[in-house]
C-alpha cells in the first residue's frame, strides 16, 4: 500500500469540497484518483492493497452517518435508506423485511456477517469489479486500469465474466446484489455536489463499458451519495432476490434474480426484474417485464420473459453456461415470488 493523507470530516458540505478533486479526467486511469471518500472501507481498503487505487488522500465521511445519513426511514411514501446506514442494519430491520423483502435479501446474501457490520449502502454500490485481470497489476491490458491497453479477459479466463451490457472494451462483472434490488423496486438515489443535491433514477447511476469503462458511474467530481428513496409501490411487498453461486456462502453470484410482482389471482399486473452477476452494470430486463404484463405466470410466459431477458447476451469461450443459469435463476425467481404469501 502506498503512503496516504488521512482526514476525518463531519460535515457533508466539507466533504463534497473535499472530494473535488476525487474524480480523475476521463483520459486518465482510474487508479490515479487522487482522493476517495472513506466509509466501511470493505473494497476501498483491498483495492489499495492490491495496487489497483492509489489515492493520495483519503477523506474519513464515517461522522456524517452519526446523523440523518446512517438512518433507516420509512412512512407512507416508501422507504428511505441513508447512505452511511450499514448492510447489516439495513438487512435486519423489521419494517425493510416485512415490506420490502428484496432489499433484505440481496444485502443479507451480499457478504460475510464481518463485512456487512462495516459495509455501507453508499460504498457497497459503488464497489469495483472482480475481474481477475484487473485485480492483478501485472496484467497490463486492462481498459478499466489503463484505457486504451485492450481487456485480458476477452480472450482469457472469462468464466465469471459479463454476457449482458459488454463491449469490444471490457466485459467485466458487476458484483453487487444490493444495487439489483434498488433497480427492480425504482429506486432513487440522492447525490450531494458543490451546487446543491439531486435525484437520478438509480438505474442511470452505472455507466455501461462502452468505449470507456474506466468510467464507471454518472457522479460529478466531488459529488457523495446521501440517500437511497424507494417508493411504496404495490409490487414492493412481493419480491425478492435469489442467488446462485459455486458455494452457498461469502462468493459472489454467477446469476441472480431481483423480482417483484403484483398479481391479481394468477394474473401479472406489474413486473420487475433486475439481474445480477452476469452483466456489467445492474441489469434492468425491461423487455421481459413487458413479456409478463396481463398474463399468467405458465411455462410459456416464464420461458418466454427467460429468453427475451437474454436475447442479447454475448458470451466468451468460458461463461456462455451463465445464459442458461441466468435463465434458469430468473424462472425459479418468478415462481417464488409469485408463491410468497402477503
Amino acid at each position: 500500500m502506498r503512503p496516504f493523507q488521512y482526514e476525518r470530516i463531519a460535515d457533508a458540505h466539507a466533504a463534497v469540497q473535499a472530494g473535488m478533486t476525487a474524480a480523475s479526467p476521463a483520459k486518465e486511469p482510474s487508479v490515479l484518483t487522487p482522493v476517495q471518500y472513506l466509509a466501511g472501507g470493505t473494497n476501498l481498503i483491498d483495492m489499495m492493497k492490491l495496487d489497483i487505487m492509489r489515492p493520495q488522500r483519503l477523506v474519513d465521511i464515517n461522522a456524517l452517518g452519526q446523523g440523518r445519513l446512517g438512518r433507516i426511514e420509512t412512512n407512507g411514501n416508501g422507504l428511505w435508506l441513508g447512505a452511511l446506514a450499514r448492510m447489516a442494519q439495513v438487512a435486519d430491520h423489521p419494517e425493510v423485511k416485512q415490506n420490502y423483502p428484496v432489499i433484505a435479501e440481496a444485502l443479507a446474501l451480499a457478504a460475510s456477517a464481518q463485512l456487512r457490520n462495516m459495509a455501507s449502502l453508499g460504498g457497497n454500490v459503488l464497489q469495483r469489479t472482480r475481474c481477475s485481470y484487473y485485480r492483478d497489476v501485472s496484467y497490463t491490458e486492462c481498459n478499466k486500469r489503463n484505457p486504451g491497453s485492450g481487456c485480458a479477459a476477452m480472450d482469457g479466463v472469462n468464466r465469471t465474466h459479463a454476457v449482458l451490457g459488454v463491449s469490444d472494451q471490457c466485459i467485466a462483472t458487476y458484483p453487487g446484489d444490493f444495487a439489483q434490488a434498488l433497480i427492480a423496486l425504482d429506486a432513487k438515489v440522492e447525490v450531494a455536489g458543490t451546487r446543491g443535491s439531486r435525484n437520478i433514477p438509480f438505474a442511470e447511476l452505472h455507466r455501461l463499458p462502452g468505449s470507456t469503462p474506466q468510467l464507471e458511474t454518472a457522479l460529478a467530481p466531488g459529488e457523495l451519495i446521501v440517500a437511497f428513496s424507494i417508493p411504496a409501490l404495490p409490487f414492493a411487498k412481493r419480491s425478492r432476490y435469489l442467488k446462485v453461486r459455486d458455494r452457498e456462502s461469502y462468493e459472489f453470484a454467477l446469476a441472480s434474480a431481483a423480482v417483484a410482482l403484483e398479481m391479481d389471482g394468477n394474473t401479472v399486473r406489474q413486473a420487475r426484474i433486475a439481474l445480477g452477476g452476469v452483466a456489467t452494470v445492474p441489469w434492468r430486463a425491461r423487455t421481459a417485464e413487458e413479456r409478463l404484463k396481463g398474463v399468467t405466470l405458465d411455462d410459456e410466459a416464464l420461458n418466454g420473459a427467460a429468453d427475451l431477458a437474454f436475447a442479447n447476451a454475448a458470451p466468451r469461450a468460458h461463461n456462455a453456461f451463465k445464459v442458461e443459469l441466468g435463465k434458469r435463476t430468473l424462472i425459479r425467481a418468478l415462481r417464488e415470488t409469485a408463491a410468497m404469501e402477503i
